[in-house]
């Protein structure tokens, strides 16, 4: 029976029958298209996603509604486009499994760029259809896509050569742009990144207002608060402030005031203040809180950050951070081994209900540690598969480095804070990917201005002149949907004369240098959305045969 047996049955009925058929052949049965057969299928595939994501490309694009029981109140607006792919499945299997590797594009781009997405997926779609239509005729399809590749490095590698270095200004042009044109977001962005420093990490979080605001740290900030409010110095403020302070790090449980006997005279003697930080019993809070009341100690307690392998890499941030030493009993160490020498230091602690802000003391950090620590960290994060991996890494590196900046973002509904969101994520990664490699002129500019014929060559073999032929079309097609979204057309638009680095500035109806008017894009999301588009597009031109489960129920 044909899948349109989901207007007799419902669907869950028809998976249950169908999963029995298959438990009572003892197998699963599978389907396999062959030539043209399967790559007319994956091409519909393909179209369906290019066409839904693409449209939201440029200062002209469209927004997309998509319901989902995973977006809130199971419906979302957005322009962005990984959102959008990520929403794609189609019925069809062998349509879903191109829908599923044009995803792959995109969320690869999104994890090493953070923006980029849609120009990923458009290129991608040009790629496939260009390699469909032209390989062949006396062309071989395995040397013509590893010509491709060869000629997309040296793609990347011009776009490498012809990047520059972001400035203060560009920066809020980066952050404007990748926020579908929104000045607001762009100046917030740009505001919060000359507060914070180049090194510092700018992270996104959802308001609980409808309001939209900033907060900066710049020194070390620790996602805990006191663990009583006898502890408070500043009832103002309901804050524990403390000046010049000692600091324990461990995430062995502090049960008794004997365990840190040893620590508490010299602290006591010296008038010096003390922050645990140290997962401590009910009784050694009291204990503490009852001799802080006293005024025989000035101290605050607070527990360590996060759960699991993060609390303990988090931790070891810290001590680093402020110069103590890390007692865990993950590595058999015991409190009663611990001294005076093995505190941090900090000139200021600043202990709130739910976090901690430690401003650290340079004489007291070992700078060469700290170096080393980064160095581990920002390998990793090149390493990271994951965006929420990369976004962790790069907190800690921003702990350990410089100030960190926290968008957070409101809406008067669910629906306008999502979106709201999605934009603002975008234009943050994007200037952070700026900072990282540079920039180019927008607009899909840098790519037609690569110098394609140079990197071709002089009397190329046809399979290298083919696939110099697909790249040219493919390099060409961003630029060509942001004017179509405006309803322009390319060759209207550009003529032959256009100089380098020039083009069509769609906010201000005027043509002239790209870079000069503010319209450009981070080299790190142009180069990755390009690798990771041919990286696909590689992978299904070589594919001639397609393997899925029968979907089809037979009574």
């Amino acid at each position: 029976m044909d899948p349109c047996v989901f207007g007799l049955l419902t669907q869950k009925e028809y998976i249950c029958r169908n999963q029995i058929h298959m438990n009572n052949l003892g197998y699963v049965p599978k389907r396999i298209y062959f030539d043209s057969d399967g790559t007319e299928k994956l091409v519909n595939g393909i179209r369906t996603i290019s066409k839904a994501v693409k449209s939201t490309l440029g200062p002209s694009g469209n927004t997309v509604l998509i319901e989902s029981p995973e977006h809130t109140k199971g419906i979302t607006v957005t322009k962005d486009g990984v959102t959008v792919a990520r929403s794609i499945e189609l019925l069809d299997p062998v349509e879903n499994l191109a829908v599923r590797m044009v995803k792959e594009a995109a969320d690869r781009t999104a994890t090493s760029a953070g923006d980029g997405t849609t120009t990923a997926i458009v290129l991608t779609e040009a790629l496939i259809l260009g390699g469909l239509s032209l390989i062949g005729n006396g062309t071989s399809r395995t040397e013509v896509l590893r010509e491709l590749i060869l000629l997309s490095d040296g793609v990347v590698a011009s776009l490498k050569k012809e990047s520059k270095k972001l400035s203060n200004a560009m920066l809020y042009d980066v952050a404007t742009i990748s926020a579908n044109n929104d000045k607001a977001i762009g100046r917030i962005i740009a505001d919060i990144y000359k507060e914070i420093g180049r090194e510092g990490i700018v992270t996104v979080e959802k308001s609980q207002t409808s309001n939209t605001y900033t907060e900066t740290t710049k020194g070390l900030k620790v996602d805990r608060g006191f663990t009583s409010p006898l502890f408070i110095t500043d009832q103002g403020k309901d804050e524990c402030v403390l000046e010049d302070t000692m600091v324990l790090v461990s995430d062995i449980e502090i049960s008794t005031v004997l365990q840190i006997e040893q620590i508490l005279k010299p602290i006591i003697t010296e008038g010096k203040r003390l922050l645990i930080i140290s997962p401590c019993s009910t009784n050694f809070i009291n204990t503490l809180a009852a001799n802080v009341l006293k005024g025989t100690l000035r101290a605050c307690v607070i527990a360590p950050p996060n759960f699991g392998y993060k609390q303990s890499e988090l931790m070891q941030d810290i001590a680093i951070s402020v110069g103590a030493t890390y007692f865990s009993e993950k590595t058999g160490d015991d409190l009663s081994l611990m001294n005076y020498g093995s505190l941090g230091h900090v000139q200021k602690a600043v202990v709130g209900r739910d976090k901690t802000i430690l401003l650290r003391s340079s004489d007291r950090v070992n700078q060469e540690a700290v170096a080393e620590r980064v160095g581990q960290l920002t390998s990793a994060m090149n390493n990271a598969n994951k965006k929420a991996d990369k976004d962790f890494l790069l907190e800690r590196i921003a702990s350990l480095t410089g100030g960190i900046g926290v968008i957070r973002v409101g809406g008067n509904t669910d629906l306008e804070q999502k979106e709201l969101y999605d934009r603002i994520d975008d234009a943050v990664c994007a200037v952070r990917s700026a900072l990282e490699e540079g920039i180019l002129p927008g607009a899909g500019k840098a790519l037609v201005d690569v110098d394609l014929k140079g990197i071709v060559g002089d009397n190329p073999s046809k399979d290298r002149e083919c696939a110099g032929m697909i790249l040219s079309q493919a390099l060409s097609a961003p630029i060509r949907q942001i004017l179509k979204n405006a309803d322009m057309d390319y060759d209207q638009v550009y003529k032959n004369d256009t100089p380098h680095g020039h083009g069509y500035n769609l906010k201000t109806n005027k043509m002239g240098d790209l870079v000069h008017m503010g319209v450009i894009d981070p080299t790190k999301v142009t180069r990755s959305a390009l690798e990771n588009a041919v990286s696909v597009a590689t992978t299904i031109l070589s594919t001639n045969a397609i393997v899925t489960m029968a979907r089809t129920y037979e009574a």
